[in-house]
């Protein structure tokens, strides 16, 4: 991938391709704490880390599916793959979420992107989506894989200028 980001004809011509890896993150017990207050999603195997100990069949606690799948959006930003000339860029859906293994509390987590399609939705507006895995470093099964779905406005032009 280029250091400087594409242009609109040159990421249509990028569709089927492999768009990269984020740079590694950590997901630790402050991280997921964090997700469950904003998500009041309190239940005790991503929360209690003395209870995951005894009880969890993983011993420990574990991100959230959501958690895991929210990440997708900030670390695909790091690709660089977003036009010079793009105003927005919007979330417009997914396909085909799986949750494959769970992210333990403290592991490190990556993205894998590639470009599926482009699609034309309008003057300047194209539907892009893509196939994202979260890989769980050191393991060989990814904790999810999923297309998700993105809105791009193209930035237009002024009259005259």
């Amino acid at each position: 991938m280029s250091k400087s980001p594409p242009t609109y004809e040159q990421l249509r011509a990028m569709t089927g391709q492999d768009l990269g890896f984020s740079d590694w993150v950590v997901v630790d017990q402050a991280r997921i704490d964090q997700f469950a207050r904003c998500t009041e999603d309190q239940q005790w195997i991503h929360t209690d880390p003395e209870r995951a100990k005894k009880e969890s069949p993983f011993r420990t606690t574990i991100a959230h599916g959501y958690l895991s799948l929210s990440l997708i959006g900030g670390l695909s930003q790091q690709m660089n793959v977003v036009p010079e000339n793009t105003q927005a860029v919007f979330n417009y859906g997914l396909d085909k979420v799986r949750f494959l293994a769970p992210i333990r509390a403290g592991t490190r987590v990556r993205l894998r992107a590639s470009l599926i399609s482009v699609e034309d939705r309008g003057p300047g507006q194209y539907l892009m989506k893509f196939a994202n895995t979260i890989e769980i470093e050191g393991e060989e099964k990814p904790a999810l894989m999923a297309e998700t779905l993105a809105m791009f406005y193209e930035r237009r032009r002024k009259a005259g200028g």
